[in-house]
């Protein structure tokens, strides 16, 4: 193998491809990035055999053939390089190293066989269609902040996607919950994914997936089983296996009753849920929220730095609640309110609250309380 490249070219399709790998490997192969050069193109390949990216770049191929070289320290290297940088790598020397040179720095890197490398087949992907990149950044950054981290619970370690009918109409939707708080968004339900199965994408999957997509204007072209689903887009291919278990029955968790309602300004009430947190030393961060008529205060307390509390304006009309969340959880979800008021619509102070968004009707949130 013998390529020319651009650094820059080959710094971004590393960059698709490397975050993908674990710093700390039991498989050696598993460290390293797959090259592959023919016809003009570079194809780069990472896995950690439960997800897979590939990302193509154009190159100036002078002899075409593959290897695969340590993903983390091509990547530093190529970073550090300066811009503008033409960057030659050869590969097929008695001693089967990969020789990189750019100006006067040349590095040679050890390389394992590139017969070695695992390939995930993707087997039967019978469901196909496609999602705009903005629809698809939206489902994830609306939900991801919600998905747990428990291990234990593995079926929760990831974001629900299915499709259900609705108002006459099919919709897709993403659900992602951690037992404390839930995050859900829908949108229309793109042609060929009506009898899609309900599927669980893994976290990482999701993070990967929300970097490729990140500079993306088009259609992404979504492929799945129950086992495993592919997302294309451009020269970028990311392939990643299913969380094979059953997401719990989320809509049991969602109150149809609650019957008292808050509507604030989100950013008002970040701010002060933010400052007023600062006095709380405990574990989980918890402020509390005292409703009242037009205003709502946030207050915390401390027995080792004291106490804080706010006020703000705010439209209730109903009876005085007090309720009390951690606060990170109840930042999360306000940072997601896009428009200029948040709606709680609350029960009691034991009962899980409703949040929606005055200008996103697909997105509903739901937090759970706890004792302040």
């Amino acid at each position: 193998m013998k390529i020319t490249i651009e650094r820059a070219v080959l710094l971004k399709a590393l960059g698709h491809v490397q975050s993908v790998v674990e710093r700390r490997n039991t498989i050696p192969i598993l460290s390293n990035v797959r090259l592959q050069a023919e016809d003009g193109q570079l194809s780069l390949t990472a896995t950690d055999l439960d997800l897979a990216v590939v990302s193509g770049v154009a190159c100036d191929v002078q002899q075409k053939g593959g290897t695969t070289a340590p993903a983390h320290t091509l990547y530093d290297i190529v970073r550090k390089l300066p811009d503008g940088a033409q960057i030659e790598l050869v590969h097929g020397r008695e001693d089967g190293r990969l020789a990189l040179r750019s100006g006067r720095s040349d590095f040679a890197l050890a390389c394992l066989p590139v017969d070695d490398f695992p390939v995930m087949a993707e087997g039967n992907l019978p469901t196909k269609f496609k999602l705009a990149a903005q629809d698809l950044r939206r489902l994830i950054d609306k939900t991801r902040f919600a998905v747990s981290t428990e291990e234990t619970r593995y079926y929760l370690n990831g974001v629900h996607v299915h499709v259900v009918a609705e108002a006459g109409k099919h919709v897709l939707r993403a659900v992602a919950t951690d037992g404390h708080r839930l995050a859900r968004l829908e949108t229309d339900a793109p042609k060929g994914a009506k009898d899609m199965p309900g599927v669980i994408v893994p976290r990482k999957g999701v993070t990967e997936l929300r970097k490729l997509i990140d500079e993306i204007d088009g259609d992404v072209q979504i492929a799945l089983s129950d086992t495993k689903i592919r997302f294309a887009a451009g020269d970028m291919v990311l392939t990643s296996k299913l969380i094979d278990g059953t997401f719990p029955d989320y809509q049991r968790v969602i109150p149809a009753g609650n019957d008292k309602t808050l509507t604030v300004d989100p950013g008002a009430l970040a701010q002060a849920v933010d400052r007023v947190s600062t006095i709380s030393t405990d574990r989980l961060r918890s402020v509390k929220l005292a409703l009242d008529r037009d205003r709502v205060t946030v207050s915390a307390t401390s027995p080792e730095q004291g106490t804080a509390s706010e006020e703000i304006a705010a439209e209730y009309a109903q009876a005085k609640l007090e309720i009390g969340f951690n606060a990170r959880y109840l930042l999360d979800i306000l940072e997601q309110v896009r428009g200029d008021k948040a709606v709680f619509r609350c029960a009691e102070a034991t009962a899980p609250v409703v949040v929606t968004d005055n200008d996103d009707v697909a997105a509903l949130y739901v937090l759970m309380p706890m004792r302040v």
